[in-house]
């Protein structure tokens, strides 16, 4: 891995690859960081927001042209608890660098705790047109667990609001909160039903090197649940959101017809993606590289002329070969072989072959013709099986 100085730089060596068609931009901060939380991120320092827009358009002005995608995507950390005139210089920064009209998607993150007809028209305005809630839970011992800073009624309150003026509403949920039993799980899934988003994130709650709860767990604090009580949880969306009109399209993500996240599609399709902000991670031509996670030192970077690039790495045709297997097989709809080229002669090939013959005789892939996908047990372990790919 080495440095350079901005996404920039590397169209010149972008080849025959097409230019990004989605855009990724992380605003940092949080009104508090969650003890599972290891994003990118800076908690109580709102004082700093000024000087990143500041940051964010210097490393916006190097695209130097206008340039058109078809989503965008705003993140965090916690977009929504910009003020309105903070929110107004952003979205105001990504019309001037991004063609708006040819969005077909323009999402933003938020808090529930955050939402109101203010700021939903304020996003209304500038074309947002997908709302993305952090919600986590309905359950009010699970998001103290959690150390949210919304109460179940604001979650339900904000979900109502959005509902009544976008047609395009997702929301995060965390299942595997310690002491969580599989009945509270289903309430959370069934309270979400009731508010009728048209998409469902799940993610079993992780312990990471860099979040406060790994060292709880470390020092006993914290007992995660057992392992087969959160695999039951797993399946329960599996089994249970598609009887009421969603379909698992993703590991981790659910959504009714003609719902599901554009944006993230062209992670899992292999497409590539400009990315600004600290520790927003882009794929320009054969160039994956990541900015400083660093919020201070992201700001000081881009005010005295530098890059925010920390690393970037020029990948070879097998690693982009083997890294669009990967990231297309979470997709439940998988991936075509003959499309990424692993039914040529070669000896890379034949040893992904090998590998994924590997695993469909163990019950964990299905291949049907030239497509490859996740058999339902593979579904339960996938994380545990890209390794032996890249």
């Amino acid at each position: 891995m080495g440095s350079s100085s901005s996404v920039i730089d590397y169209l010149s060596s972008a080849g025959d690859f097409p230019e990004p068609q989605a855009a990724y931009i992380h605003v940092p901060f949080c009104h508090h960081h969650c003890g599972y939380c290891n994003f990118t991120l800076i908690a109580g320092r709102n004082d700093l927001v000024d000087a990143y827009l500041d940051a964010l358009a210097s490393e916006l002005s190097r695209l130097q042209v206008q340039r058109k995608v078809k989503t965008i995507f705003i993140g965090g950390g916690t977009p929504s608890l910009l003020s309105a005139a903070q929110t107004e210089r952003l979205l105001d920064m990504l019309a001037t660098w991004f063609y708006l009209p040819s969005l077909i998607e323009f999402s933003i993150e938020v808090n529930p705790a955050d939402v109101t007809e203010h700021k939903i028209k304020q996003w209304q305005s500038y074309g947002i047109n997908r709302v993305s809630v952090g919600g986590q839970s309905f359950n009010a011992r699970k998001l103290k667990c959690l150390e949210r800073d919304h109460s179940p009624q604001q979650l339900q309150d904000s979900l109502f609001l959005l509902l009544q003026n976008f047609k395009r509403v997702s929301l995060d949920l965390i299942f595997g909160a310690p002491q969580e039993t599989l009945e509270e799980w289903e309430i959370d899934l069934k309270q979400a039903l009731s508010s009728e988003v048209g998409h469902l994130s799940t993610y079993g709650l992780t312990y990471e090197k860099g979040a406060r709860f790994w060292g709880l767990r470390e020092r006993g604090a914290i007992v995660p649940i057992e392992e087969e009580v959160e695999l039951s949880m797993y399946k329960m969306a599996h089994y249970l959101l598609p009887s009421f009109g969603f379909k698992h399209y993703e590991v981790s993500n659910f959504a009714k017809p003609d719902q599901e996240c554009a944006h993230n599609d062209t992670y899992w399709n292999g497409g590539r993606y400009w990315a600004f902000g600290p520790g927003a991670a882009f794929f320009v031509g054969r160039t994956r590289g990541v900015n400083h996670r660093s919020t201070t030192t992201y700001i000081k970077r881009l005010m005295q002329g530098y890059g925010a690039c920390a690393e970037s790495e020029d990948l070879t045709d097998e690693q982009l070969q083997r890294e669009r297997f990967v990231f297309g097989m979470r997709k439940l709809s998988g991936v075509n072989l003959r499309q990424l080229g692993f039914l040529e002669a070669g000896q890379a090939e034949a040893n992904m072959l090998h590998k994924i013959e590997e695993h469909i005789a163990a019950g964990w892939m299905k291949r049907d013709g030239d497509r490859v996908y996740l058999a339902e047990s593979g579904l339960w372990i996938s994380d545990s099986l890209w390794p032996a790919y890249l």
